[in-house]
């Protein structure tokens, strides 16, 4: 019971905010903080599912400027979790069709978010350059999820190259986040689901080697993630299980 009223309870919070934003961002579409200001609502959510989100932010990153985040991505929690640590300016990367889901849809566009045809080869060849420049005219920092798909319990997924050759054609760094893992951890018919715990890594600056220094690279950040997301479960756990 616990369970069906708590969905009910965030499908109308969803349905709400997105409601809202959408006239918000009416007055002044696709500015820069619109995501930022949506981001901080949607974060109030995982309250409702019984969840703590702790984000831990270094003195490195505050007020950095231009980044790419580079984000695990585990299932639709993400959404309500990962808002937490959304920072001002920033947007993020989300397929085409998404526009076309009913309020959610509109108000990812209208947020600013860059929306892109993965159907499309020949478009998806340009994703990188057109946010590349977004990054560079706009002054924006990109949320992305490199692993390209939901990892569903599986761990960190192989991350791909395009996140890394979008922060070396804008020629910014990039900022690994780490979330504690949520899969199966979050259960709606649970009173308390515990604590996710995301956290922000040092900046790290890509330089245009070639492209066996950048597979090296994305390597040696998929470990670096790897072995914090490790780290933030464990504590997580044995937070949850006091």
């Amino acid at each position: 019971m616990l369970a069906v009223i708590r969905f009910i309870l965030i499908i109308l919070a969803l349905m709400f905010i997105c409601i809202i934003s959408i006239f918000y961002c009416l007055i002044r579409p696709f500015h820069r903080d619109n995501v930022y200001h949506t981001a901080r609502f949607l974060g109030k959510i995982p309250k409702l599912m019984g969840v703590e989100v702790e984000v831990r932010i270094p003195e490195s990153v505050k007020n950095i400027g231009p980044v790419v985040w580079l984000a695990n991505h585990q299932n639709s929690y993400d959404l309500f979790t990962h808002a937490n640590a959304v920072l001002p300016g920033t947007v993020s990367v989300g397929k085409k069709s998404l526009k076309w889901i009913p309020f959610f849809g509109q108000m990812y566009w209208l947020t600013g978010n860059i929306l892109i045809d993965r159907n499309n080869t020949n478009k998806a060849m340009n994703t990188i350059e057109l946010t590349a420049n977004k990054i560079k005219n706009d002054k924006l920092s990109i949320w992305m999820f490199p692993e390209g798909t939901r990892s569903r319990g599986r761990g960190l997924l192989p991350l791909k190259t395009g996140a890394f050759r979008t922060a070396m054609r804008a020629g910014v760094p990039i900022v690994p986040v780490c979330a504690s893992n949520q899969h199966g951890t979050i259960q709606l018919n649970r009173w308390d689901n515990g604590k996710i715990i995301i956290e922000f890594l040092e900046p790290l600056y890509i330089e245009n080697t070639g492209r066996e220094n950048l597979r090296k690279t994305v390597h040696q950040v998929h470990e670096l993630m790897k072995n914090k997301i490790e780290q933030l479960s464990a504590e997580a756990a044995a937070y949850h299980n006091k």
